[in-house]
């Protein structure tokens, strides 16, 4: 009986390079729409059906979807986030975002803030409560 580990090289999931799509399972369509296209301005780039809504962002593509479309999970409880989205901009750019949101309405929990790892960030929440960040190297 040996301890060998398989190859990661010789596993068919190597050949992953990069995350081409999320999907954020969303409990509330109308208004996570309108937080992704009028709050963070974001492109749509196709309406697949009113369940399944997609966004360009750079290479990668973020859709809202309900959870029935891909699958029979049910939305996440109120309350609890889904995931944590991080968006890279500049450092200068960190602090505009802070004002957009401000002006939309978006509470910030904490003002943008200089870490210790070398990140300037900027947390906030989407209307469903999930995590988002603008962040910076700085």
């Amino acid at each position: 009986m040996t301890n060998e580990q398989p190859s990661r090289t010789s596993s068919p999931f190597s050949a992953i390079r990069a995350i081409d799509y999320t999907v954020i399972f969303v409990r509330d369509m109308a208004a996570m729409r309108s937080f992704y296209e009028d709050v963070l301005a974001l492109s749509l780039l196709r309406e697949l059906s009113p369940n399944w809504i997609e966004y360009g962002i750079g290479s990668n593509t973020l859709a809202l979807a309900r959870p029935s479309r891909t699958a029979t999970d049910a939305p996440p409880p109120a309350g609890s986030a889904s995931l944590q989205l991080a968006f890279k901009v500049s450092a200068t750019e960190v602090d505009a975002c802070a004002e957009e949101l401000v002006q939309h309405g978006v509470v910030l929990p904490s003002p943008p803030t200089n870490q210790a790892f070398g990140h300037r960030t900027l947390f906030f929440r989407d209307p469903d409560g999930n995590l988002l960040e603008v962040y910076a190297e700085i």
